[in-house]
């Protein structure tokens, strides 16, 4: 019962949609615009760099505050399984910014949200995903490959840190729970860049900035949007 509470006040705070309440402060429905995407990646390129890091800034903190809230409910009764409890707040906040009911289950991607589950998870945790997604932000300029290395590593990280003891007051079972548990989360994540793997495999992934070509690239990616949509309208 507490795993399911702890999911449903990780989604409670994920509800809170950075990208679409900043878009909708400056006159527009992100998810109208460039990818579609109500995320940080969507928003920089169209909006800017200054709307991007407020809102990747507002979807860390939501999924941070969702897991401080159960530290702070359950970390003393619950302490032997804190680190799983955590957890399940966090895949609540990433399913709750990832499928907003009432944006009919149009959000984001989550790699933000998940950014802040890192943060407030474990700190060994951050420098982790800090390079495996600079490093290739930076050298290439694909915010994608970036987002599914860190999921990959984050993945071997915690198996890692599992068996070798890190999570001293866990049995097997919790430690195998908790896995199954993230790697539920990191299909979902490459679910949801499905488009992006198909496209980084094929060469023409989009690449970002954070510069003014941003704007370009969202502009050519609304026209290429409205095409497709023209086309299908057409065959029907």
């Amino acid at each position: 019962m507490v795993r399911i509470i702890c999911l449903l006040i990780g989604y409670v705070f994920g509800l809170f949609q950075t990208a679409y309440f900043y878009g909708k402060a400056h006159g527009i429905d992100i998810r109208q615009h460039g990818s579609g995407n109500a995320g940080t990646t969507n928003t920089l390129r169209v909006l800017g760099t200054k709307a991007g890091l407020i809102v990747f800034a507002g979807d860390c903190l939501k999924c941070m505050a969702a897991v401080w809230l159960v530290r702070l409910l359950f970390g003393g009764t619950y302490h032997n399984i804190i680190y799983l409890l955590c957890l399940y707040a966090g895949a609540g906040a990433i399913l709750g910014h990832n499928y907003p009911f009432y944006l009919k289950f149009r959000g984001g991607k989550g790699i933000a949200a998940t950014a802040g589950m890192v943060l407030s998870f474990q700190p060994w945790f951050i420098l982790t995903g800090v390079l495996l997604f600079f490093v290739p932000f930076f050298t290439t300029h694909l915010v994608s490959l970036g987002s599914l290395l860190v999921y990959a590593g984050l993945m071997i990280q915690l198996v890692i840190f599992g068996q070798t003891g890190f999570f001293a007051e866990m049995t097997q079972g919790q430690l195998i729970e908790m896995y199954l548990l993230f790697g539920c989360l990191l299909v979902l994540a490459y679910w949801k860049h499905r488009e992006n793997i198909v496209r980084l495999l094929h060469g023409n992934e989009r690449k970002t900035y954070l510069l003014k070509k941003n704007k370009v690239q969202a502009e050519g990616e609304q026209t290429e949007k409205e095409q497709t949509e023209k086309e299908q309208t057409e065959k029907e």
